[in-house]
């Protein structure tokens, strides 16, 4: 019997918490999932969209996303544009787009397929492309916590471009600095606008970086590395700037999933805590709800978080939020995961969701106490127990000074 604590915590890792080779919550969602055969050649317009495997590192799989259509498809892979989509539907964007790859070493980023790999992945527009596969493409639909599901795989014997890449003048500078260190790049192409997933896309085919220190990150990992290079900057930022004087409340619902978010009038500090319902997706054989979570006490965390990338997702579209009202806070977010939310779809859902959360109208507080009266209305879970679980709630609750300080500002 496996312990449902540990798929919250483990949540189809290689970490393998459970003692099994293989991850059952990742069999059944997959199995739910499978696709016909796809033809031995494709024509197509990669929205853009690349996959750099992580299974058998530093050995990678380099593939190119291919949709079965040709035209304007950015929005196969364009995860900022899906939260006004149904899931259903990024589902079937998703889990059509063929990848279409071979296998290198991670410092192999000057072989020719790669290059034509990289050209897709700095583009900005969708990339019209051809693929003749070495054999048959399997059926089978990869999941991952981390990132949006994608379709078949298949090796290819030919891919070549269509049209030229359209690759804007930031991505080119970064790519054309051989002396430009990686975060640095990272940060130029976010202050230039440049969206999050083509970072990430990026910088996963190893074009950011020293030239000498160049390689293949892959997607997974990539992903979790823009977030949190482009939140620990955002929160230096923030450091220097005046609190809020009051306790705000937002919240959101939508797909099965409540997020709630609390700023605090105290130094920067956050928290990012998921309650997971029976039959959700990393509490699918469970029979009681688990909720985990991870904390920052004003300097940045030294360790990866336990809760896994979405804490560096929700702590990026956080500190973007304080960055743009000019304001410090304590930031706790709380997210509920219900049971029609099943199948694992990235943390792109909680980067964009926390994004849109922090648009909503929010609510203020002259109290931590009338805050929590006030929750008790909105969380399924006991919200004495969300305090009990939280770091940072269970250290206010203790101190009545925060309440002082409200007073205080607001007289």
């Amino acid at each position: 019997m496996v312990d449902t604590r540990l798929c919250v915590l483990c949540r189809g890792g290689s970490r393998r918490l459970c003692g099994l080779e293989y991850c059952p919550v990742l069999v059944r969602a997959i199995s739910t999932y499978t696709l016909t055969k796809v033809s031995d050649k494709i024509s197509s317009s990669s929205p853009p969209s690349v996959f750099v495997s992580w299974v058998g590192y530093p050995q990678v799989i380099v593939a190119a996303g291919l949709p079965p259509e040709v035209g304007d498809t950015a929005i196969y892979d364009l995860p900022e544009k899906w939260l006004d989509l149904q899931l259903d539907d990024i589902l079937r964007f998703r889990l059509t787009l063929v990848r279409g790859g071979r296998r290198f070493r991670v410092v192999d980023v000057g072989n020719s397929f790669i290059d034509t790999v990289r050209e897709i992945a700095m583009s900005s527009k969708p990339v019209d492309v051809e693929a003749l596969f070495d054999g048959s493409v399997r059926p089978r639909v990869l999941l991952d916590e981390n990132m949006p599901p994608m379709g078949p795989l298949a090796p290819v014997k030919r891919l070549y471009l269509g049209s030229n890449p359209y690759v804007s003048r930031h991505v080119e500078k970064v790519y054309q600095d051989p002396d430009l260190k990686a975060v640095d790049a990272v940060l130029y192409l976010y202050k230039s606008s440049i969206p999050v997933s083509t970072i990430t896309r990026v910088f996963s085919v190893g074009s950011l970086g020293e030239k000498s220190q160049r390689k293949l990150v892959p997607t997974r990992w990539s992903i979790t590395a823009v977030d949190s290079i482009i939140s620990d900057a955002l929160v230096r930022n923030l450091l220097d700037k005046p609190t809020i004087n009051e306790i705000r409340l937002y919240t959101l619902s939508k797909s099965g999933n409540l997020f709630i978010a609390i700023l605090l009038p105290t130094r920067w500090m956050f928290e990012w805590m998921e309650a997971w319902f029976p039959g959700s997706t990393w509490n699918m054989f469970g029979s009681d709800v688990v909720v985990e979570g991870d904390w920052e006490l004003t300097s940045r965390r030294s360790e990866y978080p336990s809760i896994g990338g979405c804490y560096y997702a929700s702590r990026l579209a956080t500190a973007e939020y304080l960055n743009s009202i000019g304001r410090q806070a304590g930031a706790v977010l709380y997210r509920e995961i219900y049971p029609s939310f099943n199948i694992p779809i990235g943390v792109w859902f909680v980067r964009e969701m926390v994004r849109s959360l922090f648009r909503q109208p929010y609510t203020t507080y002259s109290s931590l106490r009338e805050l929590l009266e006030e929750l008790k209305g909105l969380t399924k879970v006991p919200i004495e127990k969300v305090v009990l679980r939280s770091r940072i709630l269970s250290i206010l609750t203790r101190n009545r000074r925060l309440d002082h300080v409200i007073s205080k500002s607001k007289g």
